[in-house]
């Protein structure tokens, strides 16, 4: 569970340093830019944490996964990006991907216990 909670950290952390990237408009706003790299910052450390417990290719599939939706969101939320089914698309993908790695990661584990 630890695990899982510094992947969450992790994730919220890199979605907000990449927000703040987008703010600092090529590092020429002080306190964004300062938020880009405490943000990622705390984002690698927690990531690094995470693989203590759990596999590599899970972790970063769910981090870069999840990170890319709740980024393109924000995108469209604070920026007006535009949305649209192709979107909604891509996103459905990635987040299903994600699903399928972690299960496919559970049902290898069930197997590994009952041997």
């Amino acid at each position: 569970m630890k695990g899982y909670m510094a992947l969450g950290i992790s994730i919220l952390s890199e979605v907000f340093g990449t927000t703040m990237l987008k703010l600092s408009e090529g590092f020429t706003h002080l306190f964004a830019s300062l938020g880009v790299i405490i943000g990622f910052g705390i984002a690698f450390y927690s990531l690094s944490i995470c693989l203590k417990t759990i596999p590599l290719s899970l972790a970063y599939a769910i981090w870069s996964g999840i990170g890319t939706a709740l980024t393109a969101l924000i995108g469209v939320l604070l920026w007006s990006e535009p949305f649209s089914t192709t979107t909604l698309g891509g996103l459905v993908l990635i987040i299903g991907g994600v699903v399928l790695l972690n299960a496919s990661h559970t049902h290898q584990q069930a197997e590994g216990s009952s041997n």
